[in-house]
């Protein structure tokens, strides 16, 4: 199967610059397509994800937020 991962961000966010880095890198070596939205650009998603940003999509559905779980990400995407 393959996966995509979203990283949803919001400006000026220092967990969300890290979780950035960390997620370009794990899907980089694992050639998984991945993107970033901005959670105050969509009122939705401000209202569902905005106070946990940033927050971990895996195919749409949430993964985890604040901070990358490395061993569990690796995992889904690996299945």
């Amino acid at each position: 199967m393959r996966h995509e991962v979203t990283l949803l961000v919001r400006a000026d966010c220092h967990a969300c610059a890290a979780a950035r880095e960390e997620i370009a890198r794990i899907c980089a070596e694992l050639g998984v397509p991945w993107h970033i939205s901005d959670v105050d650009a969509d009122p939705q998603l401000r209202a569902e994800y905005g106070d946990r940003v940033p927050v971990i999509l895996v195919d749409g559905r949430e993964h985890g937020f604040w901070t990358v779980q490395e061993q569990r990400l690796r995992a889904v995407l690996t299945r």
